[in-house]
């Protein structure tokens, strides 16, 4: 990069702790690009945003882009960044989740991100369902299946292998809900240390949000902006703008910032682990320094509690089997793990 960036500290980024007692990094830069961004924008950004003071890098298979983000954490690392101030993470995607895969499938992440292990690896999504490239939200996999119990903890004791190997630090979840934890709290002999879930202020969930601090889940929220850069698949009448609403504008306004700093600031307050994404440099400078400037005010964190519109913008209807009767099948929204 020929222009010169502001430099925040790393070590005046808040860190959680989990329950192992490892401590990840309070926020972090997503990588899912979408169709809107190539892989190697994607891993310029990575680089740039480790030489502003980022460490953690939430990454995965599906999005395509590891090879280049593995070129640019070695450009990181041969620059002094070490190894262990880095947290990364990664994503087993859907048609891994057979036991023969789960394992390989890890090892060609980190052979791709040139990497001899993950900080956290992630089961993706709970279901061993795929879609095509370009497929509408109403495409129907004929394969495509409910959440069977059986079959996933049959992914995650290889899951367990990968932390025994000594290949994965630590294992979680993502797109969960909670009567699936409930099954998977109850039968793992490692337990996940992270559930990754849509978080902004649009999307409180905040019995799922409890559900994770109770249960020693470090809560990991994707879109904390509202996802403006989302598939057009994803995106549907009824959704709701987190960078419009009143009372964020409001608050952006006093702190003379965009209304998206905001919106991370939040995040990283509520003590989420909020992931970004962003490949314009002042805009993920912005994102980081949010964990390191003034805090919201009591106030103004209780008017953006009351600013939910439990509006879930992430839907997955792509993944749904032939008798799901709609999207909600996938989130157990009753309290029941739906079956047809």
């Amino acid at each position: 990069m020929n222009i010169t960036l502001e430099k925040i500290d790393p070590k005046s980024v808040p860190h959680r702790k989990l329950y192992t007692g490892a401590e990840i990094p309070a926020i972090g830069l997503g990588t899912f690009g979408s169709d809107r961004f190539t892989a190697d924008q994607i891993a310029e950004a990575v680089l740039g945003a480790i030489e502003v003071g980022y460490r953690h890098i939430d990454c995965a298979a599906v999005y395509g882009n590891e090879k280049e983000i593995g070129e640019s954490l070695q450009k990181a690392m041969k620059k002094g960044v070490k190894r262990e101030e880095l947290w990364i993470t990664s994503k087993l995607w859907n048609n891994k989740h057979a036991e023969e895969d789960v394992i390989p499938t890890c090892q060609q992440t980190l052979k791709d991100l040139q990497l001899d292990y993950l900080d956290l690896y992630l089961i993706h999504w709970p279901f061993p369902n795929h879609h095509g490239v370009g497929v509408d939200v109403n495409s129907r996999d004929p394969h495509a299946v409910p959440y069977i119990h059986e079959n996933y903890m049959k992914t995650w004791r290889q899951m367990e292998k990968l932390v025994e190997m000594g290949l994965v630090r630590h294992i979680g979840t993502s797109n969960m809900t909670m009567p699936k934890l409930n099954l998977l709290l109850r039968d793992a002999k490692i337990k996940p240390a992270a559930n990754e879930m849509e978080l902004h202020p649009h999307f409180q969930q905040p019995e799922f949000f409890k559900y994770c601090i109770d249960n020693q889940l470090a809560p990991i929220g994707f879109s904390p902006i509202g996802s403006p850069t989302r598939p057009d698949r994803d995106k549907t009448p009824e959704d709701t703008v987190d960078i419009e609403d009143p009372v964020i504008v409001k608050i952006a306004k006093r702190l003379n910032v965009h209304p998206a700093v905001v919106c991370v600031k939040w995040a990283v307050q509520r003590g989420q682990i909020p992931i970004p994404f962003s490949i314009r440099p002042n805009e993920y400078i912005s994102n980081l320094k949010c964990a390191t400037t003034e805090p919201l005010t009591d106030e103004e964190m209780r008017e953006i509690a009351g600013a939910d519109k439990n509006n879930r913008l992430i839907k997955g209807q792509v993944f749904l089997w032939e008798t799901a009767k709609d999207w909600q099948d996938l989130w157990d929204l009753d309290g029941k793990i739906a079956t047809k």
